[in-house]
């Protein structure tokens, strides 16, 4: 295909994935004011939210439409990035990354639940025990969604490890006793991760960063070990 068949290509696929975004994220804007009370509702219990300027609400609302749009257009947007690129792919390798779909979608969820429900309740109540020692909790409503939208996407992205992982090994890049080797390094490699990604620089968000982190690159270990055995034969 030519370069400028390329190019046309592309504005096709960003105009698409453009057009998606925008269409959720009109439809979610009036509904994005409930979806922050229920966040605060949530996650501040009873803590009061403030705009310190006249367009921080119309702002944040607009934030989470955007965003809203982004994971609920995501389907589209992963099969224009796909049909994008998958002529330059092996077609052993497409149907790798077609097998990786689901889990990883699956994966994405199971990281958003574990910090809907372990980690924001227990990081902010800690960060409302320290501020109550020494400060009235004032929060803007800005700063505060997007302190949670942060640990969502970072949860989101941390459970797709083993993803990563398996794929690594499946072209060759790791393997198995490689990881087991290098175990006491990934862990160290977590904490720092996880102190640098930590929005509130807490020790507590710190370690629930990383731990997780750490288990899902244990269990990858052993997944790559079950499909060693089966690479071999394919």
């Amino acid at each position: 295909m030519p370069f400028t068949e390329h190019l046309r290509e592309l504005r096709t696929r960003l105009l698409i994935s453009i057009a998606t975004v925008a269409g959720i994220a009109l439809v979610l804007f009036l509904p994005s004011q409930y979806i922050i009370r229920w966040m605060v509702a949530a996650y501040f219990h009873g803590i009061q939210l403030h705009a310190f300027g006249p367009a921080d609400v119309i702002f944040t609302e607009f934030k989470l439409s955007v965003i809203g749009g982004i994971v609920f257009g995501l389907p589209v947007l992963l099969y224009q990035i796909w049909m994008f690129v998958v002529p330059a792919f092996h077609p052993k390798t497409r149907r790798m990354v077609y097998s990786f779909i689901v889990p990883s979608l699956l994966l994405a969820l199971l990281g958003l639940a574990f910090a809907h429900f372990i980690v924001i309740p227990r990081v902010v109540a800690a960060l409302i025990g320290i501020t109550n020692e020494i400060a009235v909790p004032t929060f803007g409503v800005a700063d505060t969604l997007n302190f949670v939208l942060i640990l969502l996407a970072l949860f989101a992205i941390i459970f797709q490890t083993p993803i990563v992982l398996v794929g690594m090994a499946r072209i060759g890049i790791v393997n198995a006793p490689m990881l087991m080797k290098y175990r006491r390094h990934a862990l160290f490699g977590f904490f720092v991760a996880g102190g640098i990604a930590a929005p509130d620089g807490n020790p507590l968000t710190m370690a629930l960063l990383a731990l997780p982190m750490y288990v899902l690159y244990e269990a990858s270990i052993w997944i790559i070990v079950l499909l060693e055995k089966t690479w071999k034969h394919a």
